[in-house]
């Protein structure tokens, strides 16, 4: 087991995702970049035979190293090996690329439960993901929309958000996976005000912002111009600024986001709430594309992960780019600069 650190680089596990997608080829690439390894010390959380068959097809000069539980996992733990822990009592049998599937589902919520395990325990300073795949998370028998869900129900937590960050934005989401009409009617003051309190918290505990600046979008054009356009922004988007603002939290009033995101790329606003998923993902992904990361505010341990998905269309193709996930270690690790020590994973 690694050696109690003292001023070492944090250790982080990084779990694999669904074998059929590219979390695979993009832990290999991002493992052989020297940024990950000066941020930190990764170890793997997946399928041994899985990663060794994708550093052959990638030609790549790392050597995937199994971790046991009964050694010392330090000197293995190192810059040119890939140090993998395989929590799967069955090998991973054949995966088809690119097709969902439960064997894959499954396998990806181990990799995903042991993660937390080793958080929650403080065996590791955090937690990051490599994509995983909804319907073979469903084939596996498990009810969840994504990772999010599952995460608050492995750590028992209530109250969880969805924030993604990249250049100068970081966007916290009301409601994420949800078809567009369903959205006013899912929103309610409590669920904004939630992402309003979650918002101002996570810019307090992890971006030691003492006073947050929270942009609030409306969810109609004009913010509704006074109902003409709708009486989202009347109904409940204001009454939840109203009640943060009792909490003492800097919340603005509900603005037009064509001009929001504007302001908040100036710098006007330390982070934006959102009231659905494309109404933030626009504007990130054409500031910051293949460079936003995805944190979850509100739980016990840290977990940041890529901003995209499984990437079905381009698996095996060497196309996939690393360069979220390096984002991600890059986050994880100054997360946890603040976290302390962690315990041996024995």
């Amino acid at each position: 087991m690694p050696n109690r650190p003292t001023r070492q680089r944090p250790l982080l596990a990084v779990t694999m995702g669904d074998a059929a997608g590219i979390g695979p080829e993009v832990i290999v690439k991002a493992l052989a970049s020297p940024v990950v390894w000066r941020a930190c010390r990764p170890i793997v959380i997946g399928s041994v035979p899985v990663l060794q068959q994708e550093t052959r097809r990638l030609s790549s000069s790392l050597t995937v190293t199994p971790l046991q539980e009964d050694h010392g996992w330090g000197p293995v733990i190192r810059r040119g090996r890939i140090p993998v822990f395989d929590p799967l009592k069955t090998p991973l049998g054949r995966v088809r690329a690119g097709q969902p599937a439960k064997g894959p589902g499954t396998a990806s919520v181990e990799f995903i439960k042991t993660a937390v395990q080793w958080a929650e325990t403080g065996c590791v300073s955090g937690m990051v993901t490599a994509p995983i795949n909804k319907e073979s998370l469903h084939l596996a028998g498990y009810p969840f929309p994504g990772h999010t869900e599952l995460l608050a129900a492995l750590t028992g937590t209530k109250q969880v958000g969805m924030m993604l960050l990249g250049g100068p934005l970081k966007i916290l989401f009301v409601t994420t996976h949800l078809a567009l009409r369903d959205v006013p009617d899912t929103l309610t003051t409590p669920r904004v005000f939630q992402a309003i309190r979650l918002a101002h918290r996570a810019m307090k505990d992890h971006f030691r912002i003492p006073k947050p600046r929270i942009g609030v979008a409306a969810l109609n054009p004009h913010a509704g111009e006074h109902g003409l356009f709708g009486l989202e922004e009347q109904d409940c988007i204001a009454p939840a600024v109203r009640l943060a603002r009792r909490a003492r939290i800097q919340a603005s009033v509900p603005l037009p986001a064509d001009t929001l995101f504007g302001a908040a790329v100036r710098g006007a606003y330390d982070v934006v709430v959102a009231m659905y998923h494309d109404q933030g993902l626009i504007p990130l992904k054409t500031v910051a594309f293949g460079r936003c990361v995805n944190l979850t505010v509100g739980l016990p341990i840290i977990r940041t992960s890529v901003d995209h998905g499984t990437a079905y269309d381009i698996v095996g193709k060497g196309k996939a780019d690393p360069q979220s996930l390096v984002e991600a270690i890059k986050l994880a690790s100054r997360l946890s600069a603040t976290r302390g020590r962690v315990r041996n994973i024995s």
